[in-house]
């Protein structure tokens, strides 16, 4: 069983910068495919970054390129969000997510962390 344990999250005030951290349990981390994505109060969980299980392609929703990046390290079994030039509207509980198909999907994903705070202040 695939256990996703993230963490990083907080309050930050808008134009600053959080760094989220997504540590998997199991020894085939590099098989899966990891995606985060993001749920705001009253708002459906909507896809943020995704990224093979290589490292080698990264994808991202419009309204986080060239802000955020995606990035993993599988000798750590670990997978990162960083998080620049934070917005208000990028407040919401964040949850990493590991699959095994190539997906922007929530649904796609098997497995999924329990979620982590980001608030970012006006």
């Amino acid at each position: 069983q695939v256990q996703l344990v993230e963490s990083g999250g907080g309050l930050v005030q808008a134009g600053g910068s959080l760094r989220l951290s997504c540590q998997h349990s199991g020894r085939t981390f590099g098989t899966y495919a990891m995606g985060w994505f993001r749920q705001a109060p009253g708002k459906e969980r909507e896809f943020v970054a995704r990224i093979t299980g290589s490292g080698r392609t990264m994808d991202y929703t419009d309204s986080v390129k060239g802000r955020f990046t995606i990035t993993r390290d599988n000798a750590k079994n670990t997978v990162y969000l960083q998080m620049n030039s934070l917005k208000p509207e990028d407040t919401a509980v964040y949850y990493c997510a590991a699959g095994g198909t190539w997906s922007n999907v929530a649904r796609a994903y098997d497995y999924w962390g329990q979620g982590t705070q980001v608030t970012v202040s006006s």
